[in-house]
């Protein structure tokens, strides 16, 4: 069982929870004995399977609904995970869009949807931990590859992933004295219906075959990152971007 300092079993919130690297991140923290909040913005069904699916291998894990970009669902969140379980450890910011198109293409509403979720949503989420993380805990937020890689058609997608990349590496120094660790994971191409979506197998295959390793990233991949991020091994890990990419960048 993963315990806290006081002995507790450690808890995890994964916002996106029910998503592609979002399930992979639930599981795998559950695999290693911590309870798991599983989040949804939509798809409750997803999110109840991902739970109906670690319990059944023996974890402990609800799903729970919030609008990350509204601070008073994210507030009743946090309330009702801490009613539940006694307190939240782990914060993993899996929530995000993304929307492509070149950037003198690129329609000002699309680019406030992806603001909203991918950078007001980290915001809300990431204030919230910062005040109610339990002593040894960890925020890991998600920013992507494409801030190196420069891709066209990425430009405002890889904007608000900057934004968060800033915030987590500032916010990782305010809190100074609170032991509480703070870092982004920033996946490459990885297998998700998020990054298939609307692309040709061919297309596929060639970005598959520009990192060194010679293939698409999976979920669990990203997972083990944010595992150790979270876990005791990352401890000394902190205000950091890790590049989970196999080595595209």
């Amino acid at each position: 069982m993963s315990e806290g300092g006081s002995g507790e079993r450690r808890v995890a919130l994964v916002t996106g929870g029910s998503g592609g690297i979002g399930s992979a991140v639930s599981r795998r923290l559950a695999a290693d004995g911590m309870a798991v909040v599983v989040h949804y913005a939509g798809s409750a069904a997803s999110a109840e399977a991902v739970a109906e699916s670690i319990t059944a291998d023996g974890g402990t894990a609800l799903a729970l609904p919030g609008d990350v970009a509204e601070p008073e669902q994210m507030t009743a969140l946090f309330d009702a995970v801490e009613e539940r379980f006694g307190g939240i450890d782990v914060v993993v910011n899996t929530a995000g869009i993304m929307l492509l198109a070149p950037l003198a293409e690129m329609e000002l509403e699309a680019f406030d949807r992806m603001h909203r979720v991918n950078v007001r949503g980290t915001f809300v989420v990431s204030q919230l931990a910062a005040r109610r993380l339990r002593r040894g805990g960890a925020l890991v937020n998600f920013s992507t590859s494409v801030t190196r890689l420069q891709q066209p058609e990425y430009a405002a997608y890889a904007a608000t992933k900057g934004a968060v990349e800033a915030m987590t590496l500032i916010l990782a120094r305010e809190l100074r004295g609170r032991d509480v660790t703070v870092n982004a994971v920033a996946p490459g191409p990885t297998a998700t219906p998020l990054f298939t979506q609307g692309k040709s197998d061919e297309l596929i295959a060639r970005i598959a075959s520009a990192a060194p390793l010679e293939r698409l990233g999976t979920p669990e991949d990203i997972a083990e990152s944010v595992a150790f991020l979270a876990g005791t091994g990352g401890r000394w890990i902190n205000g950091q971007v890790l590049f989970a990419n196999g080595g595209i960048a």
